[in-house]
């Protein structure tokens, strides 16, 4: 299967650079594989669509001012981190974006003294792990220090006094670690989810944190030839037994994100009967994959000839996709993180 099949043309002005000025005001896509159907809607009528028993997969990731830039020590070079996973209490994997031949022992020196790292191992693809030393809560100086990373499709002017700290988190984000958010979730509000809940809408939360393999590219003409960067996931015990029982009950599971369906399916087992509760997730989707929990799902818009939107012509078939993704650009739809939402059914 090649890479060129999932392609298609986005005019630039429809990538979202900011968000809905409310966060359930973007518009709402519904695709039913079923018919092949497609409705306009707002995000608002979202309940509609849905119906008691459903269980909604909610992606809790929390996303970190993962972004640090500090000068070297030694020279006062300047050096860019980015955070991609948490190994040990001060041990981080890392992304170096200046200074990439960081040598082993190297020192990093942050904004006002309050945090430096030294490399723990020599840096020369552009990733490794370094140790901060500080002393307080790292989170509260990283909220401090660092920034929100957004996607590189974002651009704006550098005086832009938007601020996304809040907007590019959901609602219901509650454990740290991420270096983008699960975009999907951002459109809801919390009193959308009392009212679903009210509506006897059920929900299991898990946790998957996004790193930035999310936004790279498939560099293969040949599609299975693409490596996922690993990225980690944890599903509760109140949150496994939800998900037990809607299999039980073969009631409707839907996946709020692509990383909500990613962790989901890579937990199950092929024959459903056992669930990983705690590990890594490489899961690369493509057409010919057989979902093994996942039915539906709300997601946004995606690059083309990426792993996402893959992963969507995958549970709607490729055609269908290529189809509602033609009519949503037709009525300007706003496409990616910030932008408008795709139910599929």
């Amino acid at each position: 299967m090649n890479l060129s099949e999932f392609d298609y043309e986005l005019p630039h002005d429809l990538i979202a650079q900011y968000p809905a000025e409310k966060r359930d005001e973007s518009r709402l896509l519904v695709v039913d594989t079923r018919n092949e159907s497609i409705i306009h809607s707002q995000f608002q009528s979202l309940p509609e669509f849905l119906k008691p028993g459903d269980l909604l997969i909610l992606n809790e990731t929390k996303v970190i001012p993962a972004r640090l830039v500090g000068r070297k020590i030694e020279t006062g070079g300047k050096v860019e981190l980015l955070l991609l996973e948490q190994r040990s209490e001060k041990v981080w994997k890392c992304m170096v974006k200046h200074g990439k031949s960081l040598r082993k022992g190297s020192l990093v020196d942050f904004e006002g003294g309050e945090l430096r790292c030294k490399v723990l191992e020599e840096i020369k693809n552009g990733k490794g792990e370094v140790e901060f030393d500080y002393s307080g809560d790292f989170f509260q100086i990283l909220k401090n220090l660092g920034e929100i990373p957004l996607p590189p499709y974002i651009k704006r002017n550098p005086d832009d006094s938007f601020s996304d700290s809040e907007r590019y988190q959901t609602v219901f984000a509650k454990n740290p670690g991420s270096s983008a958010a699960p975009t999907a979730g951002l459109h809801f509000t919390p009193q959308m989810l009392k009212d679903l809940e009210v509506a006897g809408i059920n929900f299991a939360h898990i946790t998957l944190h996004v790193g930035p393999g999310t936004f790279v590219p498939i560099r293969t003409e040949e599609i299975k030839k693409h490596k996922m960067e690993p990225e980690p996931f944890e599903i509760l015990p109140q949150a496994v037994e939800a998900i037990q029982k809607a299999l039980r009950d073969k009631t409707r599971i839907i996946g709020i994100g692509s990383t909500s369906v990613r962790c989901l399916e890579s937990a199950l087992s092929n024959d459903k009967s056992n669930l990983t509760k705690k590990g890594c997730t490489d899961l690369f989707i493509y057409p010919g994959y057989r979902f093994k929990g996942i039915n539906s799902m709300l997601t946004n818009f995606h690059l083309p000839k990426t792993t996402l939107f893959v992963l969507v012509c995958t549970l709607a078939g490729a055609g269908f996709m290529k189809r509602a993704y033609k009519e949503a650009i037709q009525q300007r739809y706003r496409f990616f993180s910030y932008g408008d939402a795709m139910l599929i059914i």
